[in-house]
Order: C-alpha cells, then structure tokens, then sequence
C-alpha cells in the first residue's frame, strides 16, 4: 500500500483543503473589536450615570440657589371704604340717684331690673335729726314772729304818739328800726324753716325719668350720708334710659374728614351673630384727641324694646366715601429700607425690582398704596431682607391671586 508522502494518506483519497492565514486573521481581528466594544460599553456604562447625578446635582444646586418666592397682585380698593371700629354701647341717659339728706333707710321699693316711670317712689329714708331741726326752726319762727307782733304795736304806737310830740323823735325811730329787725328774723327764721321742709321732703327717693334700674347699692336700715357734711355720698339706686343708645367711637385721625353726621352705621355685637344694627351719626366732637389721635364721634341707636344692653361691647361698621380708588397691599409684602419703603416687584418672570411706594392708611393686616404702583405687578410677599434688584427668584406655584 503506498502512502501519498506529503500527507501521509494512502493513495486514492480526499485530501483536505489547506487552511488559509488570512481568515484566521480576520477572525482574531473582529474578535478584538468585540472585546472593544464590550469594554467600552462596560466603561459607558460607568459614566453615563455619573455624568447625569453631576448635571442633576448642578441643576438642584442652582435651583436651591435661586430664592422661591410669593407673590401677590395690588388689589383695587372700593369706592367707598368700610372701616370697623371697637365701640363702647350707652344708654341715652344714664345716672346715678344719690340721696338729698341724711338718715337710714326705711324702705325701697325696686329691685334691680325694674322698670320705673318718672317720678315713682324708690325708697324712703328716716331722717330723726331733720325731723328735729325743723320742729326747733318752727318754734323759733313762732317765736320771732311774736316778737315781730310785739315790735310792729311798739313801733305803731309811737308813731302815734309822735304826732303830739308825746315822745322824742329817737324813742319812734328807735321803735321803728326794732320792728323792721324783727321782720328781718321772721324771715330768716322761714327761709330756715323752708330749707328742713326741702331736706324732710328728700326723705322719698322719686325716679327722676322713665328707665331701669340697674343697680341697687342700699338695704333697710343702711346709714345715708348725702355728703353735705363732708362725708362720702351714698349712691343708693343707678338708672339708665335703654329705649335709645348712644354709641361712641373713636375714629382715626385719617378717616375724620369723612365722618360726617347723617352718615348711617351698622353695629355687630358678638352676641348676635349674622345680625346688624342700623344706626346714625348724630355728632362729632369737632377735635382730634392729641392723645389718640382719633375723633370722638356719637352714633344714636333705636332700642325700643330694649334688646340691646347698656354698657354693651360693639363694632361699628362704617362705610366712609374715598376720593379715588387706591391700590391695597398686604403689610408682609413691605420692605423697610433707610432710602424709604419699597414692594419688591417679579419682572420677566424671574427677576426681582425694588419699588419705592407711598403708603395711606393702615387697615392693620393692609395698607394702602397711593403711589409707586399701576395694579399689574407681581409684588412678593415675606420678602428675605437681602432681596436686591435684578436678583433672579423662581415664583412659587401656589401663588397668592390677590387679598381677601
């Protein structure tokens, strides 16, 4: 059997292709490029996400940088203005009854709460030492217009007996003048008399007018000292008149020109809810108090069947003409510098303007701008104190559309 030599095959078979340098090359070639892009994916892979946290972390750190504010349009005020004010309710006539003479106290009649007319009897006071007085100033009035009697013959008499020259002319007019002293006496002695009788008849204690009485400060056999003779006075009964209140307020000092009497006011009081008062001004005390500076001015209130209570704690609503409509800011959005007071104004949407305004009057939680502003800018409120101008802020989404 022979052997092919150079392949060491017998004779007569297949003899392999010989295999080619270059496909082992392009194979070893393209296995490289696999590994490649494998290593580099796997490097991507690393980095992609890093460089995403860098821009988010930059992106944050700016947005934390830049100053979330809030902002709030200029509200345009009413025509007319409504302010409350606190308010002190008073009956129309109010007045404590105090005695006239001094004693104890017999009786009263009214309690607290009672409705008297004019001139009913509230108590009754014994007076011992009144009643004594006027029994003494009575017997000398006797006595002194005896005496009055006696002079007026004596003086009768010699006037007669002048007439024939019977006595001197001194002994007449001496008779004369002893009757016209005597006179003098009878009247002191009545004056005397008609004062005990004025003193005996203040021992009834009479309502002066038609009211309540709201308070009651003796009891039976109390001591009454009515303060003649230096002591302190006794207020024995307080009576007010409720059909008809007087409400004062103090107005400030900026409305004063707008209250003017005529003009109507409602009242609110915490113990009617929903509910309100019709009133009117009757009269202003045409001065501003340099304590308060307010105005002092008196609203007159129905009250026939006395529903509303004296000594009632009330707001007074009044509706006061403003010349122009004026702008109304929240008093968070000011911002206190030493060149003034200025708004901080949202302009291009991101950038910060500070506006000097000229403030009105002060509502308490609001102010009003009577300049500096047209009604269209976004002012922030709670502005930070370092706000400057041109500094670029982000505007909160919940953003405040105007004032309640």
């Amino acid at each position: 059997m022979k052997v092919d030599e150079q392949y060491g095959t017998e004779p007569g078979a297949a003899v392999p292709p010989p295999v080619a340098p270059r496909s082992s090359a392009k194979r070893r070639w393209w296995l490289a490029v696999l590994a490649f892009v494998i290593l580099a994916a796997i490097v991507l892979s690393g980095i992609f996400p890093r460089l995403r946290a860098r821009a988010t972390l930059a992106r944050e750190t700016r947005e934390m940088a830049t100053t979330t504010v809030a902002v709030v349009h200029p509200q345009h005020s009413a025509p007319s203005q409504e302010i409350v004010l606190p308010a002190n309710v008073q009956a129309y006539i109010d007045a404590p009854i105090y005695a006239r003479t001094n004693g104890y106290l017999k009786r009263w009649y009214v309690d607290i709460g009672g409705h008297v007319k004019a001139g009913q009897l509230l108590a009754e006071i014994e007076t011992p030492e009144v009643d004594q007085q006027l029994r003494q100033a009575l017997a000398d009035l006797g006595t002194a217009q005896a005496n009055l009697h006696l002079a007026q013959i004596t003086a009768d008499r010699y006037a007669g007996l002048l007439k024939s020259d019977s006595v001197s002319k001194q002994d007449a007019d001496n008779a004369e003048g002893d009757y016209a002293a005597k006179k003098a006496t009878v009247q002191s002695e009545e004056a005397n008399v008609k004062r005990l009788q004025q003193l005996q008849s203040f021992e009834k204690i009479y309502a002066p007018f038609s009211g309540v009485i709201t308070a009651r400060n003796t009891d039976v056999g109390a001591l009454i000292d009515s303060g003649s003779s230096g002591g302190t006075r006794t207020e024995l009964f307080h009576m007010v008149q409720p059909d008809k209140l007087r409400v004062y307020v103090n107005v400030p000092e900026v409305y004063s020109q707008a209250a003017k009497p005529g003009m109507t006011a409602d009242l609110t009081l915490d113990e009617f809810p929903g509910r309100r008062f019709q009133g009117k001004l009757v009269r202003t005390s045409d001065a501003i108090d340099p304590a308060t500076r307010t105005l002092l001015v008196e609203i007159e209130v129905n009250n026939p069947t006395g529903l509303l209570l004296s000594g009632a704690y009330a707001e007074v609503h009044l509706k006061l003409p403003t010349p122009a409509s004026s702008l109304i800011l929240p008093v968070n959005a000011l911002i206190f510098r030493s060149q003034g007071v200025h708004v901080a104004v949202v302009e291009d949407g991101h950038r910060v303007a500070l506006k000097p305004v000229t403030l009105g009057r002060d509502f308490g939680t609001a102010v009003e701008v009577v300049a500096g502003l047209t009604g269209d800018e976004e002012v922030v409120v709670n502005p930070p104190d370092s706000i400057t101008s041109g500094e670029e802020v982000r505007v909160a989404e919940q953003n405040v559309k105007g004032l309640n």
